[in-house]
């Protein structure tokens, strides 16, 4: 009897998984939520530009532009949002000082890895 009650226990998990897996198969869907973030040099430091980008499902719903101080709204969506995030004058001082703390920053902590390590550029042809 004790074989038979594990046969039984083991097809109805069996059967509870096949049905939740079954449920989950028709819900399934994948959402994309990203955020980028740019720095432009234009001339070395001389002129930089800061973009920070927020992406959802591969549409682009607002953005922050350092020459424009404010974030703008690409989506109806996302003119709620920026209308939002520049009510805020905390965080807008604290967006549009990101050019110098990120992009000028990070700037002068890359520029000797980056420049000051040129390869000379080889070419191999082969059939």
């Amino acid at each position: 009897m004790g074989r038979l009650a594990a046969a039984g226990a083991l097809l109805v998990a069996l059967v509870v998984v096949g049905a939740s897996s079954a449920v989950d198969a028709e819900l399934s869907v994948v959402f994309q939520e990203m955020v980028k973030s740019e720095c432009h040099f234009i001339n070395g430091t001389d002129r930089v530009k800061f973009v920070k980008r927020f992406i959802y499902n591969r549409e682009q719903y607002v953005h922050f532009d350092s020459d424009v101080g404010l974030y703008v709204g690409d989506t109806p969506y996302g003119e709620k949002v920026a209308r939002y995030w520049n009510s805020d004058p905390e965080w807008m001082e604290y967006r549009r000082d990101t050019v110098d703390r990120h992009c000028r920053h990070n700037y002068e902590l890359s520029i000797p890895f980056l420049m000051e390590r040129r390869v000379p550029p080889s070419v191999s042809i082969s059939l």
